[in-house]
């Protein structure tokens, strides 16, 4: 385990490695900060943005789409604007942001949204495709763990807030095709799962908040090895690196105390670790599928 940034964040979330770039993004979510650092040049930047934005998919070299706390918009890397709103995403509902988010295989985008207080059932779970924002799945608390089987057959998320995992069968244009399954009960081991990230060999690297962790899990639902980080709440885990074997993951102070913080004072930062198994890109999301020719 590295330290790979020591920029501290209040909720550091959306962990993504840009394969174009080569270049990490992460936000601070309740700081309102969207960061990024190259490995290979060191080079950083920071933004602030006008509201809590959480999450990110790839568009090109040049732009990101953005999830925040009203909506998904296009966001321009040179200009360090944003330019073009996709949709609005509960802005009607000043009590609920956006969480964790995933680019689908298909060139979709899904989002999940939860009470700023983590008030129990006001989260949902959507996907953005070809133009259309769809809510997928209700009643959620804090939904975290946004990711995709490598074959395209199944999508996952967890509820934070109950401990649980769960995976949903997707069809051929990536909509779920059944009720979301439970798979994997981390409430029985005393854990959280918060974000998650798919590897290559269709296996889970899932951060545990509060336990300081990266816990693989198998696609059959197995718990497996763990790897540590000197943070209590660790957030979000990406893969990236020139060949996709760096496990990146960053973490939170939110919520600590001053015993605890002094116990990890790294807590906040973001983190590099060498992974067993190698990771895959991220898929981009297909701005072209929503009337943009571009």
């Amino acid at each position: 385990m590295t330290l790979f940034d020591s920029r501290i964040c209040a909720l550091g979330e959306g962990t993504l490695w840009h394969p174009e770039r080569r270049e990490l993004f992460w936000f601070d979510v309740t700081g309102r900060r969207l960061l990024s650092r190259s490995p290979e040049s060191g080079a950083t930047r920071e933004v602030a943005l006008p509201e809590m934005c959480s999450a990110a998919a790839w568009i090109d070299r040049a732009r990101l789409l953005i999830a925040s706390e009203t909506g998904l918009s296009v966001f321009d890397l040179e200009s360090g604007s944003f330019v073009r709103r996709l949709a609005d995403l509960e802005a009607e509902n000043p009590a609920t942001r956006s969480n964790d988010g995933r680019a689908d295989p298909w060139g979709g985008f899904w989002i999940g949204t939860m009470g700023k207080s983590a008030e129990p059932g006001e989260g949902a779970l959507y996907r953005h495709f070809a133009g259309e924002l769809r809510r997928l799945f209700s009643n959620l608390s804090i939904p975290n763990a946004i990711c995709f089987a490598p074959d395209r057959l199944l999508g996952y998320f967890a509820d934070t807030e109950r401990g649980l995992l769960f995976r949903v069968a997707l069809d051929a244009q990536g909509w779920p095709a059944a009720e979301p399954e439970l798979f994997v009960d981390f409430a029985r081991h005393g854990l959280w799962p918060d974000g998650a990230v798919t590897m290559a060999d269709g296996s889970l690297r899932v951060a545990l908040w509060g336990a300081g962790a990266v816990v693989a899990v198998s696609p059959q639902g197995e718990i497996g090895a763990r790897l540590s980080f000197p943070a209590l709440h660790t957030t979000c885990p990406a893969s990236g690196g020139p060949d996709y074997r760096t496990l990146f993951c960053s973490s939170a102070t939110q919520g600590l105390s001053p015993a605890q913080l002094a116990e990890a004072p790294l807590s906040g930062a973001l983190f590099a670790a060498e992974d067993s198994a190698p990771g895959k890109p991220e898929p981009a999301f297909r701005l072209d599928l929503c009337g943009d020719p571009r």
